[in-house]
């Protein structure tokens, strides 16, 4: 299971969220998110933890502790997933009543 990490410090932190996390099980990986033009750290992070009690269990105990004097924001990284494809579909009914709109537009001239 994936666990979204939200506000992390800008400083090399990977180590210490291991740390963190394995306290309360497995952790198969850290992955800190990074600007893709610049390289520099966007502030969040997803843990990977095989076992999903584990990880629902470390969301639990560090939801709102201090790492890097950042305090953590954790989520089921579905949860995170959900809202992002329910933005979507907005978006793309958006984009639809759009080109519906234009469509009869051209049709009216």
């Amino acid at each position: 299971m994936n666990v979204y990490v939200n506000n992390l410090s800008h400083a090399e932190i990977s180590g210490e969220l291991r740390t963190a996390f394995e306290v309360h099980g497995t952790v198969a990986s850290v992955t800190i998110i990074t600007d893709e033009f610049n390289g520099r750290k966007r502030g969040f992070g997803i843990i990977e933890m095989p076992d999903e009690i584990e990880a629902k269990s470390a969301i639990e105990a560090l939801e709102g502790s201090k790492i890097a004097g950042h305090d953590l924001h954790l989520s089921d990284r579905r949860a995170v997933s959900s809202r992002r494809v329910s933005r979507e579909r907005r978006d793309d009914e958006e984009r639809k009543q759009i080109g519906e709109r234009r469509n009869s537009t051209e049709r009216r001239k």
